[in-house]
Order: C-alpha cells, then structure tokens, then sequence
C-alpha cells in the first residue's frame, strides 16, 4: 500500500532539531522531504557531536527519510531557486528567526500568493509575536523559562533539565499534527495556511495536571523527584538488587500491594489510609514498602506485581532498553545502508499502522548536497541552469553521490 503522505511535497528549510524533527516525522509517514541546507557548511547540528563515522550523532537522529539539496542563502539566485521549489512544494516548514524568511522573501505571505495552496509550518523559540518574539531560543532554556524544569529533579537538589532535548522535540511534534490537519482542511477549502508552534507553548501545553494545578487549585507544584506529584505510593522504589519503578495507582492496587508485602495492617494506620494522608506521609511509606522490597531482587518483584496486575519495572539503561525483548519484538530500532557509515540503526517511529507494512527508516539522513541535481530536475530546471548554478557555486552537489 502506498505510505500516507505519498505524493506530498514538503521544503523542509530547518535546522537543529525542533524543524528537522517535524519533517522526520512527515518523512517517515511517506512525505518527500527535501532538506535544504546553506552551503558550503551545512546545517549547523552537523558539528555537534558526538560523531559516528565522522558524523554527527546529532544530525542522523533526525534527518532521515529526506533528501538533502544544498544552496547559499547569501545569493539572490538561491532565494529565487527557493521560491519557485515553494510555488509547487505543498508543505513549507521553517523555523528561522522571527523576521529571517521575510527578509529574504521567503516568508508566508509572500509563498503563499504564489501558491494559495501552500501550508507553511513555522516554529519559533517562544512565539511569532509578544515582548519574547525575538528572544532567541534553545531547548534548555525554554525548559526553564515554560515551567517544566520548576517540576523536574530531586526536592534537595532544585530543578532539573529533562535528559533529552523535550522542547525541541515537542514543538516538531506539535507542528507535524498541525501539518497534518492543515493538509486535511486544504482537502474542503482548496487553501493553505500558516501552522505556528514553539518551544515555549508546546511545553506549556505539554504541563497536564500540574499546569491544571495552578489554574483550578492556586497551587505552584514543586520538584518531587521520582515520585508522583498526586499519588501514593508511585515511584522508585528499593529492592535487594537495586531501584525498580512501583506504579500501584488505583485503590484496588494499593489493597493488592499491601497484601503482597504483608502490609495489610498498615492500611488502618491513619497516616496511610488515603491518599491524601499517604501523600502527607509518603517518605515513611516509602520507608516501610523499602523495607518489605529489600528482601527479594527486582525481578523477583516485577514478576509478582504484574501477575497481580500492578504497573511494575526496572529503571533501564539504554543498553538495557535496546536488549529488552519487547523493544526487540516492537522493531523500535530499524536499520538502513548508509553511503559512509555502513548499516546505520535508527530510533524508529513510534507511529504503527495497520496499512502501512514498511518500516518507518527508509532513507539514510543525506549527506550535504547529496541529491542536489536530482532533485532540481525533478522541480522542472533544467540540466544548464542547474550546470551554471553548481558553476557559479549557488548550489552545492555532494562529490560521493556523483562517484
């Protein structure tokens, strides 16, 4: 069966990760992502180590399923070049500083009169507009500066950056559903539009009950480290052989957990009874079920809390996490033949559809210029214009591809 975005044209003129995420997500459903990088250095993430076979970890998590073109910015031809890609492209997605693409004419309005059809996806550090518009922006600090890193880390220790780079990834996630719903209106309306998102607001609206908190309750959560912030018991637990994450989150559970531990008298101990008093008393609870779990190893435990249906596991390392059998089974690393590298493994999609029997990682994540006189042909230049484009060096074409 076709992929379902097949057929689907995007110009994918984003860098770092935030963009370079949203169009991965639209490559794996089947789009035809071309990956416009500024010549002759590339996009700026391909610097940023640590690096496999000479290249950068960084740039291969998230640019596969596309193909790379690789054109200088600074020359008005490469910005007409770009223009005439965008009046037959479907999709646009860009996340330059609020005021770069119109600058270089290449911002919405402009695109979308020559192509009504067009949907541009556009994501910035905090906003296209407000007193933050122009604020430059990197994941760490919009961790801060949305709130999440005040929820994040140990009470003792303060807040905390969460390990993977969440605002860049959330804002790609976010735009990519917006694309998506943007092309299913254009299927009613016939027209495009702009799709916003940033840093700032997706991880605002990523917040969920802690957000829901403060606006119902008045209440600012604090860091609680590897506990839950409404729920008791839940959290890191400790066996004979080390931590394992205990889950037991409805009153039935807590009744089970307490039976499997030999606990039931403390479901009368008016510190424990609800869990709001188990919430008041959670470090003595802790306590108490650490001590019942320090007599018997993690596996020993998880075996019995999930017999009795109670979400129970251990805290894994990534060696761990691409060893488990179950990640095996759901083909959560998928490999493809890179030019340089040699069989490239992959994070792959999360997204599974019943239609759709090919894997997620089609295409290695190019090489810079790669595809560069292929792909304008297939965009209707002509074999001269483009010779005089490589001659005049507005356009940059990968010497291994042409071998």
């Amino acid at each position: 069966m076709a992929l379902p975005l097949q057929g689907v044209k995007v110009l994918d003129l984003t860098r770092a990760l935030a963009g370079p995420f949203c169009s991965m997500i639209l490559g794996d459903l089947g789009a035809d992502v071309i990956k416009v990088e500024p010549a002759p250095s590339g996009d700026m993430v391909r610097t940023w180590g640590p690096f496999a076979g000479g290249i950068s970890a960084y740039y291969l998590s998230c640019n596969r399923n596309k193909r790379g073109i690789a054109v200088d910015f600074r020359k008005p031809a490469a910005l007409d070049l770009l223009r005439n890609m965008a009046s037959t492209a479907d999709v646009v997605l860009e996340n330059f500083k609020t005021g770069t693409m119109e600058s270089m004419g290449l911002g919405y309005e402009t695109l979308s009169a020559l192509n009504p059809r067009l949907v541009y996806g556009n994501i910035t550090g905090y906003g296209r507009s407000g007193p933050a518009a122009n604020w430059p922006g990197f994941d760490q600090v919009a961790q801060g500066y949305s709130g999440l890193m005040s929820l994040t880390g140990m009470p003792e220790a303060g807040p905390t950056r969460v390990g993977i780079a969440i605002g860049d990834m959330t804002a790609g996630m976010w735009t990519a559903m917006g694309v998506l719903a943007a092309l299913l209106s254009r299927q009613v309306t016939n027209r495009g539009q702009r799709v916003e998102s940033s840093l700032l607001s997706g991880l605002v609206a990523m917040l969920g009950v802690q957000g829901q908190r403060f606006l119902s309750a008045g209440e600012i959560p604090e860091p609680t480290g590897n506990h839950h912030p409404v729920i008791a018991p839940y959290g890191v637990f400790e066996a004979q052989d080390g931590a394992l994450n205990l889950a037991p989150g409805t009153p039935d559970m807590w009744v089970k957990l307490c039976e499997l531990l030999g606990l039931e008298h403390i479901m009368a101990d008016p510190r424990f009874v609800t869990n709001e008093q188990r919430m008041q008393h959670r470090e003595a609870l802790k306590e108490v079920i650490d001590t019942k779990l320090r007599t018997r190893t993690r596996a020993e435990w998880t075996g019995e809390l999930r017999r009795l249906g109670i979400p129970a596991g251990p805290i894994n390392n990534l060696e761990d996490v691409f060893a488990d059998p179950q990640v095996v089974h759901c083909g959560l690393v998928e490999e493809v033949a890179h030019s340089t590298i040699g069989q490239l493994k992959q994070v792959a999609s999360a997204i599974r559809m019943s239609e759709m029997t090919e894997g997620s990682v089609r295409m290695p994540p190019p090489m810079l210029g790669e595809h560069t006189i292929g792909v304008l042909g297939e965009y209707g230049f002509s074999d001269e214009q483009i010779d005089a484009w490589l001659t005049s060096q507005v356009v940059l074409q990968h010497e291994h591809a042409l071998g």
